[in-house]
């Protein structure tokens, strides 16, 4: 670090890491006239971005007032303030509230990223004062790839829960469509297979869809607006540090082809490096225990490089003990787990402890979900795993995990490497299955008895499951007399282990609202940034809204653009 004379290579502006905020940082920088270079540790860009449902939580966006929902910052800072508990500083707030539409309503108008406001996907904690019955949450329309040629490979992969069949996108829209199954969705279902298997002669190349959505249709059109730009986009090229002179970070050293590189930032350098959930050491060290990697949705090359940097430099690391969780299902052969976003809301499933108890609304927020499954842990009685239970006609009507429905994909065509593994369990009777998981047989068939009497009325006097407008919005709407409660009676009985897992780790090194990273005593590093998983969460303890996490990483990669190129002070 002391040698600052010699460069390999030298431009105004450097980003290390390459998903959604990242790269928005990226081309807000050039746009201001700035030169820019991208660097991915991995041989593959877009990050967690790209795994993601790849929606946004930008409220006051330009939207809204199109699908019929009238927004204000006072609004939606009466919401983010209660939400949060000051848990973040409210600078940091206000500056998300002001300049996050303004990010939207400027990427929209000047990259090949367009979006849609998600009319009834409501905020995540409707009884909070200042929340939306829907349309903060923006989602990546489907973008014909077509254009990326061979670049689409380059690009991670879209986590394995976002597409249909493991191969065919669709948005977060069609999603409810399909897996609530909404009116339409069987006609939905054949158009999105026809128009993955006619794209000839792509489909014997790859079984990559071209046609890509939420998190690959987040990432691909940022991406191609990099190429637009001719910004560089280096693969392989991790930072190992940076270089400080007179208290400015000035560059970074990186490695690329074996060799160290050192690159010259004459404005500064914008950290967008993802999380730690790839670090298990880093794990078993800040997130609650247990906290397994093979838990995780999220992108396996993040594993806290930057939080080392960081603390080498005297910043603080703030909410190391979070993350964006969510319960998962670990497929056996499987890289990454699966999320049960959906699953858990559906009418005719619930979660369970080892004493055949729930524990949890389970159609709460997800990170409220592991939050309780963590809190009612103990060696007497663990929630960690907890089980999804469920009967036949659950089976029969929706997806779970890797399953299509039971109609389309019966019991007898699992696969054998799943039955082996004895993935889903299966009996007769709940003591039955009781038995196989290991749960009281006694209390798992109290715990059905009383919530089927309720369901059959549509309340639940135990934890609220249902009555708000965000409980509902995947439970099913055919269902009655509520969309997310219904009675597991239905033999055979089914049930899945259900892990605390995460869409990314949640702490990161301490920000300002320029994004401008600042040590203890709360001096600014000049000339450093971080936005994403690698900084502060703006969200602090909590979730917003789907979308909580990328809105705020492109909102805050945006001011970095501008406030590192000096258009914004």
């Amino acid at each position: 670090m002391a040698d600052t004379t010699s460069w390999d290579e030298t431009v105004d502006v450097v980003v290390v890491g390459s998903g959604a905020g990242a790269m928005t940082a990226a081309i807000t920088a050039h746009d201001q006239g700035a030169s820019v270079m991208v660097i991915e540790k991995s041989d593959r860009y877009g990050g967690s971005s790209a795994m993601s449902g790849g929606s946004l939580w930008i409220p006051c966006n330009h939207l809204m007032k199109g699908v019929g929902v009238d927004d204000s910052p006072e609004e939606a800072l009466t919401y983010l303030r209660g939400a949060t508990q000051g848990t973040t500083p409210d600078d940091r707030l206000v500056m998300f509230v002001e300049w996050g539409p303004r990010m939207l309503k400027w990427v929209c108008d000047n990259t090949r990223l367009k979006v849609n406001a998600i009319a009834g996907y409501a905020d995540y904690y409707p009884r909070v004062a200042g929340s939306k019955p829907g349309a903060r949450t923006v989602e990546a329309r489907t973008f014909d790839a077509r254009v990326m040629g061979d670049e689409i490979l380059k690009m991670r992969d879209s986590g394995l829960q976002t597409l249909m069949m493991g191969r065919i996108s669709f948005t977060a829209a069609e999603a409810r469509v399909l897996l609530c199954r909404n009116p339409g969705w069987i006609a939905l279902t054949m158009k999105l297979m026809m128009r993955y298997f006619l794209d000839i002669p792509w489909r014997f190349r790859s079984k990559r869809d071209r046609s890509v959505a939420m998190g690959n249709g987040l990432v691909a059109p940022l991406r191609m607006s990099l190429a637009d730009r001719k910004i560089p986009l280096h693969l392989e090229t991790p930072c190992k540090d940076v270089v400080v002179e007179n208290g400015r970070v000035v560059g970074v050293i990186a490695e690329k082809g074996g060799r160290t590189v050192r690159i010259r930032a004459n404005k500064g350098v914008i950290f967008g490096a993802g999380g730690f959930e790839g670090s298990q050491a880093m794990r078993d060290k800040y997130l609650p225990s247990p906290a397994k990697a093979e838990w995780s949705c999220a992108n396996p090359a993040s594993t806290g490089d930057i939080h080392s940097i960081g603390l080498k430099l005297g910043v603080p690391l703030e909410r190391m003990d979070d993350g964006w969780w969510g319960p998962v299902t670990v497929v056996p052969g499987e890289e990454r787990a699966r999320m049960l976003v959906i699953e858990k809301s559906l009418p005719g499933g619930i979660l369970v402890n080892k004493k055949g108890e729930r524990f949890v609304n389970e159609a709460a927020p997800y990170v409220d979900v592991v939050n309780a499954m963590y809190a009612n842990n103990s060696p007497e009685n663990p929630s960690i795993p907890a089980y999804l239970i469920f009967d036949a006609r659950y089976r029969k009507t929706y997806p779970i995990g890797p399953f299509l429905p039971g109609a389309q994909q019966p019991d007898g065509m699992i696969p054998k490497s799943l039955k082996d593994a004895k993935y889903l369990k299966k009996a007769d009777t709940l003591r039955a299955l009781a038995a196989q998981i290991g749960v009281d047989a006694a209390g798992l068939e109290a715990t059905i008895a009383r919530f089927n009497e309720n369901a059959k009325k549509g309340i639940d006097p135990d934890f609220q499951r249902g009555e708000t407008v965000f409980d509902k919005y995947y439970g099913d709407q055919a269902w009655g007399p509520n969309e997310s409660l219904g009675p597991i009676v239905d033999a055979p009985f089914y049930a899945m282990e259900a892990w605390p897992g995460e869409l990314g780790t949640k702490g990161g090194l301490r920000a300002d609202r320029f994004a401008r990273v600042e040590k203890e005593s709360g001096e600014v590093i000049e000339g450093l940034y971080a936005i994403g998983n690698c900084s502060s969460p703006l969200a602090g303890c909590t979730y917003p809204g789907a979308g909580g996490t990328i809105g705020p990483a492109m909102a805050f990669g945006y001011v970095a653009g501008l406030h590192v190129t000096g258009k914004l002070t």
